[in-house]
């Protein structure tokens, strides 16, 4: 099955994860809205998905602002001729102790990864009904949505409302053909990752990618996931290989199409194993090198 004829709009999709998925379902068929802050780097994803003879649009917006997200889904639709796929990725990390939080720094990364998450579902699933039909939402609520994390107690939490709303709109949208669901990788390695690590180091005095290590170190695959790794999990989801609704489960590795639907969502990277006792795939995999994303492999060249 491809995405031929589908539009998706990405948030977050000018580096990292977001633009391994716009990429992703780009080469899977569809064409993408590209929503970030960054201009530059949103259009040479563009190019990147034009290259594969699909259309892109790029539009400037804070996730954070209700009235931009909003504006964004509009662009789409006006300038692609549709919309069908809401991938609401986009979303900052910060690292302290609970004692040490600030009031502002909880408005700020309250407003992006729980009110960005929140708009980007209304303003699709409002989209989709005023075109008619259903349509796929998905978001982003990785291993902290399951897991609270020292020195990322706000972060995890902002998470763990991320899965919440996930549940909640899938049941409040089900009746209008629209499929809420969220994708839940592990540790992922990005550029977001280095900088919790460099962060973790100012903190507790560890080395630099010592605490990338020890995260890496405690996986089932004995490696870190990679964007491609999500993007391919979205891009077998939106495909129509994942019927379910509302699912928050721990994403633990690529080959997600080889798996039983019923069983999808207890792959974890975090430890658990197989529903047949098999951890993972069964074999070793290579660990990842730590250092900055863009020395590593990218997706899709």
């Amino acid at each position: 099955m491809t995405l031929n004829g589908k539009v998706a709009l990405v948030t977050g999709a000018a580096q990292g994860i977001g633009r391994c998925i716009a990429l992703s379902l780009a080469k899977d068929g569809a064409d993408i809205a590209i929503v970030d802050i960054k201009p530059d780097k949103m259009a040479e994803v563009a190019d990147k998905i034009e290259a594969l003879a699909r259309k892109a649009t790029t539009f400037k917006a804070d996730v954070s602002n209700r009235a931009e997200v909003y504006a964004a889904v509009e662009d789409t639709e006006k300038k692609i001729g549709g919309f069908d796929i809401m991938v609401n990725n986009a979303g900052i990390a910060q690292v302290d102790p609970i004692a040490d939080v600030k009031p502002e720094d909880v408005d700020l990364i309250l407003k992006i990864n729980i009110q960005g998450v929140l708009w980007g579902i209304q303003a699709a699933a409002a989209k989709f009904k005023s075109l008619d039909h259903g349509g796929e939402i998905i978001n982003a609520s990785p291993i902290a949505g399951h897991d609270g994390f020292a020195m990322l107690g706000i972060y995890s939490a902002t998470k763990f409302a991320v899965r919440a709303l996930t549940q909640a709109a899938a049941k409040e949208y089900a009746s209008d053909g629209i499929t809420v669901n969220a994708y839940c990788p592990g540790i992922v390695g990005t550029d977001m990752w280095v900088e919790i690590d460099k962060r973790f180091s100012e903190l507790t005095g560890a080395p630099i990618g010592e605490t990338y290590d020890k995260y890496v170190g405690g996986r089932a695959l004995d490696r870190a996931q990679t964007p491609d790794d999500v993007a391919a999990f979205v891009s077998y989801a939106e495909k129509g290989a994942c019927a379910c609704k509302g699912f928050g489960g721990p994403l633990g590795r690529r080959r997600v199409a080889g798996l039983q639907r019923n069983h999808l969502l207890r792959i974890a990277s975090g430890g658990a194993s197989h529903p047949d006792g098999r951890g993972g795939s069964g074999r070793k995999s290579v660990s990842r090198p730590y250092g900055p994303a863009d020395a590593w492999p990218t997706c899709l060249g």
